[in-house]
């Protein structure tokens, strides 16, 4: 039965056997974090605050995400490892996952935010479900990847004992108006950097080993 589940679950972990799922997951981190960053420390007036910006930004952001890691497959792993197609119920239930995610964050957020609470430690526990995720989904397949789930754990919890000036700093303008504020798009913003940072190392260093170990078919 082992066997069997480790056949129908090789889809699955096929997707970042050359390290491309992870690579393609920092960089929307990055992405996301650089965008953050922008609109925090941009003047009033900037377009970072626009929706225009805001538009071409992110329409860059998945072109790139999406070409650029079609191009790597079809340079790089089908002619090593062949071509896979994954399955749409997988694709779907990620999806549903996400979303559903999201408006748990929103609702809790804005409950939070009529209630006056203080949630700034869901900046630092985003990482630490995130890790909880990568570690099931990636490291039970890639065991020293289990290193960088705990890194991205423990990384997230510590940005919520970061000194207050050191977390305004990083917030900007957005954080300014208020102190729970400040925490909480300061934590939120340093674990998005840190995600990111180590999902692009974990992602590089398996896509060098894939490149080593994998030859070209001819």
């Amino acid at each position: 039965m082992d066997e069997i589940k480790s056949l129908l679950n090789r889809p699955k972990y096929y997707n970042n056997i050359d390290g491309v799922g992870e690579l393609g997951m920092g960089f929307m981190m990055l992405g996301f974090g650089l965008l953050m960053w922008l609109q925090a420390h941009a003047p009033k007036g900037s377009a970072w605050h626009g929706m225009w910006a805001f538009a071409i930004y992110m329409t860059v952001l998945f072109s790139i995400l999406h070409y650029g890691a079609k191009a790597i497959k079809t340079r790089y792993t089908y002619p090593r490892t062949g071509f896979v197609e994954y399955r749409k119920h997988d694709r779907i239930w990620t999806g549903v996952a996400a979303f559903v995610l999201s408006v748990v964050a929103s609702v809790a957020l804005f409950a939070g935010r009529r209630r006056h609470l203080d949630l700034s430690a869901l900046g630092s526990l985003f990482g630490v479900v995130l890790a909880a995720g990568y570690a099931y989904r990636i490291a039970r397949e890639v065991r020293w990847k289990l290193v960088v789930a705990g890194a991205i754990a423990l990384g997230s919890l510590a940005t919520a004992i970061l000194p207050a000036n050191l977390l305004a700093a990083v917030a900007g303008e957005i954080g300014a108006a208020h102190p729970v504020r400040t925490k909480l798009y300061g934590t939120y913003l340093l674990s998005i950097l840190l995600i990111g940072t180590m999902f692009t190392i974990s992602g590089g260093i398996s896509f060098w080993l894939y490149l080593r170990q994998t030859r070209e078919e001819r």
